[in-house]
């Protein structure tokens, strides 16, 4: 117990010190200046360009550049689509799988291209190899960048003045994978599969058990889809059992190594934002605001987990430890650590059942999805939400000192304020809506496992993780039906574009403004007086908008659970 609470501030440590030297790396790619792996990508970027007719130095404003983000999206979703239904009749199938049930190949699409990731399918059991690898791998790639793509533009906006331009969409793509996905990725391939995860294209094993009996053991190309679907903040497991299974997540090394990889990047561009600012101090106020909000989540999650059952206890098992969906090989604390960190950003990867924790830890998850992943977030689209709540906050402090509210020397208007309301609010009101239309509906509450307040928990985790573009389930809810496939599909495009668009408006916003010079009177961002209002606004708008419906979830189970009830 004590080297597993050793174990995380030292992990934390090593993320922020590692973010820190990556986010320096990362900001000068985006800058196009000269890297150590420049003589090497630099001949493949221009390469790309010239077969795709890309002019690397022509740039867009915010609508050409959202225009992009949308085609490609689109594009890339109906290409999933058709690569699903037509699996049966293409290659690398040893399996023989048939092609994909329309309403599950059309939930995918929408999922691995938004960088949600949520699977209501059994992958070992569903995909062919080139589906996952031409399909469900590359998407981990594109979608990623996409959202990389959108912060960058956004960053812009505070750094640009009186311009209409906010970068190249194709070209912050181009270099989002080659530069900073594609070397990680490799690199992390090679550490899983040195430690036993496998990746061929050889067809399932047959074992034969001390039974005697038959069993059949799914093999495939999954480290390097494992590799990507972490750093990638996307979560969409080979297997699914996801990373609870044995060859996504062997042993203690590669377990600490995907959750690394989980958040590395995420906090890697929120450092790489204060370096294309030419203020690392700002980003060190951001991290500590969102990194006290981490923490507080992570504590009361551990706490609810500790706890114990007192179900369990008089039926004597020790303190009521609730092992139950827990992998024994990683045991409470890494189990909570994981789930924390999956859903602070939109990763959605689990190596635990989610159904089977404690009431209040699925609480503290689903907060950390509802309130947009903002706590370092998912790759760039966490980022532009940290930009709205950093809105929102610099609009309360403005009318608390009757001053017009700026941030980096930008004066926030009515465009900004009211598009940073939509993109932290609209996901949170779809997400609830959705909820009570599975509730309200036979085919919503027909796929329930539990009744009662933990069949409440079951279905709004399910839409949370949706609108959150995270992707990891409950699992107690049987979400492969068209009714959950069609609405959850729906409500990830939701949470995916409400975020992105309402993000490059206020980019283009942005930048056509000038910058102000800082005055005496001027809010100081950097100060801990920032980092303490911002982290507020973050937790005073969640609570607001989720505390009634928690009550009647994951709260009142945990009063029912103190009482002997369970369901």
């Amino acid at each position: 117990m004590i080297i597993e609470v050793i174990y995380i501030p030292i992990l934390l440590t090593l993320l922020t010190m590692s973010g820190f030297i990556t986010g320096k790396y990362m900001a000068q790619v985006f800058n196009g200046e000269k890297t150590f792996l420049a003589p090497v990508l630099k001949p493949v970027e221009k390469f790309i360009y010239s077969v795709c007719s890309v002019d690397e130095h022509e740039e867009m404003n915010w609508k050409t550049y959202t225009f992009s983000v949308v085609f490609f999206s689109f594009m890339n979703t109906g290409f999933l689509f058709l690569l699903q239904l037509l699996q049966g009749y293409l290659p690398l199938n040893p399996q023989k799988f048939p092609g994909v049930r329309w309403d599950t190949a059309l939930n995918t699409a929408i999922s691995f291209v938004t960088n949600t990731n949520w699977q209501s399918y059994g992958g070992e059991t569903t995909m062919s190899y080139l589906t996952q690898m031409l399909g469900l791998t590359v998407q981990n790639f594109l979608s990623a960048s996409v959202g990389i793509a959108a912060s960058l533009a956004m960053i812009r906006g505070f750094i640009r003045k009186e311009t209409e331009h906010i970068g190249n969409f194709w070209v912050d793509l181009t270099r989002s994978i080659i530069y900073i996905l594609l070397p990680f990725s490799i690199f992390v391939a090679i550490i899983l599969i040195f430690q036993g995860v496998p990746q061929t294209l050889s067809h399932n094993i047959t074992a034969q058990t001390l039974e005697g009996n038959n069993q059949t053991i799914a093999v495939g190309p999954v480290a390097s889809q494992i590799a990507i679907k972490q750093l990638g903040t996307n979560g969409g497991g080979f297997f699914n059992a996801n990373s609870s299974h044995p060859f996504e997540n062997p042993d203690g090394l590669t377990n600490s190594v995907e959750v690394f990889s989980i958040i590395f990047l995420s906090i890697a561009l929120l450092f790489a934002f204060g370096f294309m600012i030419n203020n690392s101090k700002q980003s060190w106020a951001i991290y500590w605001a969102v990194m006290i909000i981490f923490i507080l989540g992570l504590s009361l999650a551990l706490w609810s987990e500790f706890q114990g059952n007192p179900i369990l206890s008089k039926l004597g098992v020790p303190d009521g430890m609730n092992m139950e969906g827990k992998e024994v090989r990683f045991g409470i604390v890494h189990s909570v650590l994981w789930g924390q960190i999956t859903t602070v950003t939109s990763n959605g990867s689990v190596n635990s059942m989610q159904d089977s924790l404690l009431p209040i830890t699925p609480l503290v998850y689903m907060f950390n999805m509802g309130i947009g992943e903002v706590i370092f977030g998912g790759l760039g689209v966490g980022l532009m939400g940290i930009f709205f709540y950093i809105v929102i906050t610099m609009f309360i402090a403005g009318l608390m000192i009757g001053r017009t509210p700026e941030f980096l020397g930008k004066k926030l208007g009515a465009i900004e304020v009211v598009m940073s309301a939509v993109g932290v609010l609209m996901s949170a009101v779809s997400m609830l809506i959705f909820s009570a239309v599975a509730l309200s509906t036979s085919a919503g509450i027909s796929s329930l496992n539990n009744p009662s307040c933990h069949g409440l928990s079951e279905i709004l985790y399910a839409y949370f993780s949706g609108a959150g573009n995270n992707g990891s389930a409950f699992a107690g809810l049987n979400a492969n039906t068209p009714f959950y496939n069609l609405t959850i599909g729906l409500l990830i495009l939701t949470g995916r574009f409400a975020t992105l668009v309402p993000g490059l408006v206020v980019a283009g916003s942005l930048a056509g403004k000038r910058i102000v010079p800082e005055s005496s009177a001027t809010f100081p961002t950097t100060s801990m007086i920032f980092v303490v209002m911002f982290a507020s606004v973050i937790l005073i708008v969640g609570a607001l908008t989720f505390l009634p419906v928690f009550a009647l979830g994951p709260v009142l189970e945990y009063f029912f659970m103190q009482k002997g009830l369970v369901f």
